[in-house]
C-alpha cells in the first residue's frame, strides 16, 4: 500500500494524551505523520506516533516554543517561517488534514486544505471551537468545493477515516501527469 501523509492540526494549548493515542493506536504503520510543533495536542500525537514506530515529520515555525529530543522517527524541518506560513508548508505536504481539536490555528490550517482541495477529518465533541465547524458549515465551506470536511465521533473513526481518504489522495497525487 501505498504510504501516506495525515497532516495533523490540533490546539497548541490543549493536550489530552487520550485522543492522540486512540487516534495513532488505530493507523496503520505505512503512514507518516506532520505535525506544525511540540507542544500541546501535537506534542501528544508526536510522541503516540514515535511510540509506535511511525515517523514524524515536524514542520517548525520561527521562534517554535519547544523542540522535541532527537529520536530515530523524528525529522524536524527549521522553515523560519511565522505560524501561518508554516502552515501552508504542512497543508500542502499532506495527503489528508485531520482536526483533533483546536482554535484559530487549528481553523486556519482547515481552511487552507480545504482550499487546496485536501480533504480534512475533524474530530467533533472535542470541547474545542473547531466543533463549531460543522454546524456553520457542514461539508463544505463554500460553493466551489474544493474538497470535503468529514466529521468524526471517534479519534478511531478519525483514524479509518483519514486513511481510507489519504489514500486515495496520495493515488490521485502519484498518478497525476507531469508536465514540463
Amino acid at each position: 500500500m501505498l504510504p501516506i501523509n495525515i497532516g495533523i492540526a490540533a490546539s497548541s494549548s490543549y493536550e489530552n494524551k487520550e485522543i492522540a493515542e486512540r487516534f495513532i493506536n488505530s493507523l496503520p504503520y505505512n503512514v507518516n505523520i506532520i505535525v506544525g510543533g511540540y507542544w500541546g495536542l501535537m506534542k501528544n500525537v508526536a510522541d503516540a506516533a514515535a511510540a509506535r514506530g511511525l515517523r514524524v515529520i515536524f514542520i517548525m515555525p520561527e521562534s517554535a516554543k519547544a523542540y522535541p529530543e532527537p529520536r530515530q522517527e523524528f525529522i524536524v524541518i527549521n522553515t523560519g517561517l511565522e505560524y501561518r506560513a508554516r502552515s501552508v508548508i504542512l497543508c500542502k505536504s499532506s495527503d489528508v488534514l485531520v482536526s483533533l481539536g483546536g482554535e484559530a490555528g487549528t481553523l486556519i490550517e482547515i481552511f487552507m486544505a480545504y482550499a487546496m482541495g485536501i480533504p480534512v477529518v475533524v474530530l467533533k465533541n472535542t470541547g474545542l471551537p473547531t466543533d463549531n465547524l460543522e454546524k456553520g458549515f457542514g461539508r463544505f465551506i463554500d460553493n466551489r468545493k474544493t474538497s470535503e470536511i468529514y466529521y468524526a465521533e471517534t479519534p478511531e473513526n478519525a483514524a479509518l477515516l483519514s486513511v481510507k481518504l489519504g489514500y486515495l489522495h496520495a493515488l490521485n497525487r502519484k498518478t497525476a501527469p507531469i508536465y514540463g
